[in-house]
């Protein structure tokens, strides 16, 4: 929580400074009674007790989402204990009540909505990054003109000051930001700056050396000696409380590093942490954006166009859907199976986007009307399958290509199609339909089976309203253990084949025969009545014992 604050406390920020900050849009003012100028000193997420003052804070209404009581409670509890504003979620086609806002304007408070695609994670680091940028310069670190200069411009300024070259990294080792490479600059900042990155084999060696260790945990700068080609080196990371950001290096180009280059990268750290905050912020939240449009399209929710917008998908371009799901069994095997096959299908298809969620993969494929292959839907759910084949003690997953369809607008109708096809291939696997098991499909491979889905999923409601002989016949074998149900089907399939069926069941034929006799005895259907067999084949299926 940022501590409190009045005048020049650089760990306050005004509302208007938040929302003008807020480039990814987080945030939505719904109104502000006291004005957008209205200074906030810190944050609190939800209720923290009935004896905690929320003077001058943003309250995150993380509990209560925008029901009519619920809202305009939390409104005015916040409001009571002296909160500048409220932060309430506002789930789509479900906005903020009317009463929320008349209770904002009533208690003269602040109310703003969180976006659908963002979380309470994000809306803290938008906070966080809006207060490091108010804060950036006041402390004498360096020109205030530096503070809105960018990455770029503090690199500069830097490399000026300590008379060497600097580079800003992330986490991951990749260049955010770098200063002007003269001509005696060494090899390796050479090769990071072109690759935009860190070269695989320099952070293995520091690695072994032991310096990115000393940097995650050191809160000073680490100096390394010149070695060889390699010139002198320091480097500081870049923190936000104990977060690690990223880090700043310079290296001697050409000439000594000054005496004071230790402090100004110290300095240039500090000045670092909103820059490197915001990178943070854009950077989730983009992926967050993506997922909650593609999620969009692919269950038909929302602005189907701004989802696509979103993507950076025209809305004319063709695409099919293909959908991994994961078996029954699950567990780690099976969530690092669906992991491989998330990262194979964004590495051999750039303009596809994959969709990672519980218990499945799916990915969106565009088909691009400059030779685009509508069958490449097909093709991927191939390459998947063999890929998950291959991987050892990988989980049993199968994989269903949808339907091509116009438009991305129409993209539901192809993740709808690709399930069924898993479906289908689950329903087949189950009754012993094909020899062996088969893992991937599309829609023209198992359509006569996607059919009689789709027929059972309408009876299904007509059958449990029912009542007669084959509703109490299920009901009590199932109960029994569902020997009947499971010979009825065999029986049924083959058709009225008793050997061949019986064959299936690992049966003697004279036990079969027995069954169904009891079938007919016990409780009166009528195998030789057409209408009866019918109502029985459906009754089966709908068990989903076989």
């Amino acid at each position: 929580m940022m501590p409190g604050a009045t005048g020049d406390d650089p760990d306050h920020v005004t509302l208007r400074q938040i929302l003008a900050h807020d480039e990814d849009g987080v945030l939505r003012l719904l109104l502000a009674p006291g004005g957008q100028d209205v200074a906030v000193h810190g944050v609190i997420i939800g209720d923290e007790g009935p004896a905690s003052p929320h003077d001058g804070r943003i309250v995150l209404a993380a509990g209560p989402g925008p029901a009519p009581t619920a809202a305009p409670a939390a409104v005015r509890e916040a409001a009571r204990r002296g909160a500048v504003a409220v932060v309430l979620r506002e789930p789509e086609g479900a906005p903020v009540p009317a009463e929320a806002l008349e209770a904002a304007e009533e208690c003269g408070i602040a109310l703003l909505a969180r976006a659908e695609w963002a979380d309470w994670g994000d809306t803290l680091a938008l906070l966080r990054s809006a207060t490091a940028f108010a804060s950036a310069g006041r402390g004498g670190l360096t020109a205030d003109d530096l503070a809105d200069g960018g990455l770029a411009a503090l690199a500069a300024a830097t490399a000026r000051s300590c008379r060497g070259s600097i580079t800003v990294e992330d986490t991951r080792f990749r260049v955010l930001a770098h200063s002007a490479t003269g001509p005696d600059a060494d090899g390796v900042r050479r090769s990071t700056i072109l690759a935009g990155r860190v070269p695989d084999r320099r952070v293995a060696e520091l690695r072994r050396s032991g310096l990115l260790r000393a940097l995650w945990t050191s809160q000073d700068v680490i100096h390394r000696a010149a070695d060889g080609d390699s010139p002198e080196r320091l480097v500081v990371a870049v923190r936000s409380g104990g977060e690690m950001l990223g880090s700043l290096w310079a290296a001697a180009d050409g000439q000594r590093l000054s005496p004071d280059a230790a402090q100004v990268l110290r300095r240039a750290a500090a000045l670092a942490v909103p820059h490197l905050l915001r990178h943070r912020l854009g950077e989730s939240g983009a992926v967050r954006r993506e997922a909650y449009a593609l999620r969009g399209l692919l269950h038909g929710n929302g602005d189907r166009r701004t989802h696509l917008w979103s993507l950076g998908l025209p809305p004319g371009s063709p695409c099919a859907v293909v959908v991994a799901v994961r078996g029954e069994a699950g567990g780690p095997g099976a969530d690092r199976t669906l992991e491989a096959l998330a990262v194979q299908a964004a590495a051999s298809r750039p303009t596809a986007r994959v969709l990672r969620e519980e218990g499945q993969v799916a990915v969106l494929l565009p088909v691009t009307d400059d030779g685009g292959d509508p069958r490449e839907a097909l093709a991927l759910a191939r390459e998947l399958s063999t890929l998950a084949g291959g991987i050892p003690d990988a989980a049993s997953v199968r994989i269903g290509a949808g339907q091509t369809v116009r438009s991305g607008l129409e993209a539901s109708l192809s993740y709808e199609k690709a399930l069924l096809v898993v479906r289908a291939l689950r329903d087949r696997e189950a009754r012993g339909r094909d020899p062996r098991p088969v893992r991937h499909a599309g829609p023209g491979d198992v359509g006569p089976t996607i059919d009689a889905l789709r027929m059972t999923d309408a009876v299904r409601p007509v059958w449990e309203s029912g009542a007669g002989p084959v509703h109490e016949l299920i009901r009590a074998d199932l109960a029994a253990g569902g020997d009947l149900v499971r010979s009825l089907a065999a029986y049924l399939e083959t058709p009225g084949d008793v050997p061949g069926a019986a064959r299936r069941l690992v049966l003697h034929p004279n036990t079969l025969r027995y069954r169904l006799r009891r079938v007919r005895e016990r409780f009166g259907v009528d195998l030789d009545d057409p209408d009866t067999r019918l109502v029985l084949a459906l009754a089966v299926r709908l068990t989903g014992v076989v």
